[in-house]
C-alpha cells in the first residue's frame, strides 16, 4: 500500500536537532511495528527561516503530492486522515552546519487499498518520543486494622481469639488459646469491686470473663477496668460481654498496646540465648510475657510510666521481669511451672529485674535474687551500664549491693542491662 504523509511544520526548522522542540501541542501517534504508518523519510535542512506555516503532502517514498491532488483524493475518499497538528514557532539557536533531520509528522494520510493483504515490506519503527513520566498514582487508602496503631472497635470483635490484628501477640503455651489471663466472675458492674474471681487455666475467652493479653517487645497492654478485686486482686484486659464480643475496659485508650517511658534495654553478650519474662500485671501475675534474647541482640525493656500506668489501691506500680538461665527456651521459662526445669525456671527463675519511671520523672532499675521463692543461681553475669547513678552488677552469684542493687536514670538518658558470660 502506498502511503501519503501530511506534514504541518513551521517554516522555521531547527537544523541539526533530531526532535523539533519548537513544535508544540500536537499528538504523537504511533503505529504497530508491521504497519506502513511506521515508515518515515528524512530531509536535509540547511537554513532557518521564520515565516508562515507550510503544509506539504508526500508519499512514503518521499515524492511530493500536489495539494490539489491530495485535496481531491480526500474528497473522493481515496485518502484517509489519521492525524493533525497545530505547530507554533520559537526562534531557534544559530546553526553551524548542515544536518539531517527526521521530521516528526504530526498528521498522516494513507491511500486506500483495494486489497486487504498485508504489505510485503517491513521497516524499523521510529523511536518513541521522549515524554515526562506521569505522576505516580496516590497511595491506596489502607483499610482494616493496621496493628499497634489501629484503634480497637469495642463491641465488634468476637472473644474467642486474641485480636492480634490490633497489636497484641498470642502466647501459645498458656493453655488459654493465646490469652495470658482469664478472670471469670460473671458480671462487671461499673463502680462495684470485683468479687468471686475464678482463673481458668484452660479454654478461651468467653462471656463473663476479663481476658488479658500480651504485647510485643517494648510495648505493654493499655486495658484494665477501674473496678479491681475486692480483696486486692489485680484485674486487667478486655471484657467479653454477654453477646460474646470484646469491649474496651479503658475507653480513653483506643489502642490495645502502648510504649512505656523508654530508655531501658537488654543486650545479650552471651554465647547462647537468655529468656526474660514479664509478669502479666494487672492480671494473675504469671511471668508469661516473653523476650527471647539472642547473642549480639539488643531489646527494649518496657519501662512503665508510673504517672499514667496501672495503680494498685491508688499506688503507682512498676514492671517485674524474671531472668532465666542460659539457653532455657521462652516456652520453658515464661510460664509458672517449667516441667523441664521445675526448680530454676518460670516462677523459680534465679533473678528478677524491676523497672519503672517514678512520678517524679526518674527511672529506677533493680536486679535482685528471686528469694525466698528459689535458691537457684544464675549461670551468667549481669551489669547495668549507661547514663546511670551508681553501679549495679551480678557476678558469679554475688551482687554489687546487699541482696541486690538499684540505679537511677534521669529523663532522656539510656541504660542497658548487659548479660555477660561469667568471668
Amino acid at each position: 500500500m502506498k502511503g501519503l504523509f501530511k506534514t504541518a511544520v513551521a517554516a522555521a526548522v531547527i537544523a541539526g536537532v533530531a526532535a523539533q522542540p519548537h513544535i508544540h501541542g500536537h499528538r504523537h501517534l504511533h503505529a504497530k511495528k508491521d504497519s506502513p504508518i511506521a515508515k518515515r523519510n528524512t530531509v536535509v535542512v540547511t537554513e532557518v527561516v521564520e515565516g508562515p506555516t507550510v503544509v506539504e503532502y508526500v508519499f512514503e517514498d518521499g515524492s511530493k503530492v500536489d495539494p490539489s491532488k491530495a485535496a481531491k483524493g480526500i474528497e473522493e475518499g481515496s485518502f484517509l486522515v489519521v492525524g493533525s497538528s497545530t505547530p507554533t514557532f520559537t526562534p531557534p539557536p544559530p546553526v553551524a552546519s548542515t544536518s539531517i533531520v527526521s521530521l516528526d509528522h504530526g498528521g498522516q494520510f494513507f491511500e486506500k487499498s483495494t486489497t486487504s493483504a498485508a504489505p510485503t515490506t517491513s521497516s524499523t519503527p521510529p523511536p518513541e518520543p521522549t515524554t515526562s513520566a506521569p505522576p505516580p498514582p496516590p497511595p491506596e487508602e489502607k483499610k482494616g486494622p493496621t496493628g499497634l496503631d489501629a484503634e480497637f472497635p469495642s463491641g465488634k470483635i468476637k472473644c474467642d481469639n486474641v485480636p492480634t490484628e490490633y497489636g497484641p501477640i498470642e502466647i501459645p503455651w498458656t493453655g488459654t488459646n493465646g490469652w495470658t489471663t482469664l478472670a471469670q466472675f460473671g458480671g462487671w458492674i461499673k463502680g462495684v469491686a470485683i468479687d468471686n474471681i475464678k482463673s481458668p487455666i484452660t479454654g478461651t475467652c468467653s462471656p463473663g470473663m476479663m481476658c488479658s493479653y500480651a504485647c510485643p517487645v517494648g510495648y505493654q497492654k493499655t486495658q484494665w477496668p477501674e473496678e479491681q478485686g475486692a480483696t486486692g486482686q489485680s484485674v486487667g484486659g478486655l471484657w467479653c460481654n454477654d453477646d460474646g464480643f470484646l469491649e474496651l475496659t479503658r475507653p480513653s485508650h483506643k489502642t490495645l498496646c502502648e510504649r512505656g517511658a523508654g530508655g531501658v534495654y537488654v543486650r545479650n553478650e552471651l554465647s547462647g540465648s537468655a529468656a526474660v519474662c514479664r509478669t502479666d500485671y494487672p492480671g494473675n501475675e504469671a511471668m508469661v510475657i516473653p523476650i527471647a534474647t539472642s547473642p549480639g541482640g539488643t531489646y527494649e525493656l518496657t519501662n512503665p510510666d508510673s504517672s499514667t500506668y496501672y495503680k494498685w489501691k491508688g499506688m503507682p506500680t512498676t514492671a517485674q521481669y524474671y531472668v532465666n538461665n542460659l539457653d532455657v527456651s521462652v516456652e520453658e521459662a515464661c510460664r509458672w511451672d517449667s516441667p523441664k526445669f521445675p526448680k530454676s525456671a518460670g516462677n523459680w527463675a534465679p533473678v528478677n529485674i524491676g523497672v519503672g519511671k517514678s512520678e517524679a520523672g526518674e527511672t529506677y532499675i533493680s536486679i535482685f535474687p528471686n528469694t525466698p521463692t528459689t535458691t537457684a543461681v544464675l549461670d551468667f553475669d549481669i551489669e547495668i551500664t549507661g547514663d546511670i547513678s551508681g553501679t549495679c552488677w551480678l557476678k558469679s552469684g554475688t551482687y554489687s549491693g546487699n541482696n541486690g542493687c538499684t540505679v537511677g536514670m534521669k529523663p532522656g538518658a539510656t541504660a542497658t542491662i548487659v548479660f555477660k558470660n561469667s568471668s
